[in-house]
């Protein structure tokens, strides 16, 4: 079993890029939109909407596709706000697991959010997140983001999904 390790020290044994993916929220007035994951990673948590970066697509192509599959609507007026860090180094092969997500807000889209096999949607108060439902990074920036903040971050589970150990701070654009 490994030994407990800083996010610092997990980094500087990577010798692969991190994956990149797309996560997306939809706005409207007070209230944010919210998948129930039905299957594959992230099973049975409440998250945001997105995926996987196809290697021919743009992280917006790839936002606003996952949009369409996931919920059925496609994001027309959306802004990048969070550039976040996954790291899991207790999992097996946590190259496949260890991502960059970039998170967009979206205010305007086409169609109306459905479920899927994927996603179940539904809308939250943006003041009242089901956190105990949500991957335990939330947290600590998704209340920030829908507030107005856009940030850089980086979270390193532990063995038990927990979080390990964390940085955020501002964010002035791609990074």
């Amino acid at each position: 079993m490994m030994q407990k390790i800083s996010l610092e020290q997990y980094k500087q044994t990577l010798t692969e890029k991190l994956k990149p993916r797309t996560l997306c929220f939809l706005i409207s007035d007070d209230k944010v939109l919210l998948g129930k994951k039905l299957q594959g990673f992230g099973q049975g948590y409440w998250l945001g909407i997105g995926g996987k970066v196809e290697a021919d697509e743009t992280v917006e192509q790839a936002m606003i596709r996952e949009g369409l599959e996931e919920i059925s609507v496609s994001p027309t007026d959306y802004k990048q706000v969070a550039t976040i860090n996954f790291y899991f180094p207790y999992v097996e092969n946590p190259q496949k697991w260890n991502q960059q997500i970039h998170v967009f807000l979206c205010t305007a889209w086409l169609g109306e959010p459905r479920e899927t096999e994927e996603i179940h949607p539904e809308w939250f108060d943006k003041n009242k997140l089901p956190f105990a439902y949500m991957w335990a990074d939330a947290y600590y920036w998704l209340s920030n983001i829908l507030h107005g903040e856009k940030l850089t971050a980086e979270f390193l589970y532990d063995k038990d999904m927990g979080i390990a150990n964390h940085t955020i701070s501002q964010w002035s654009g791609n990074s």
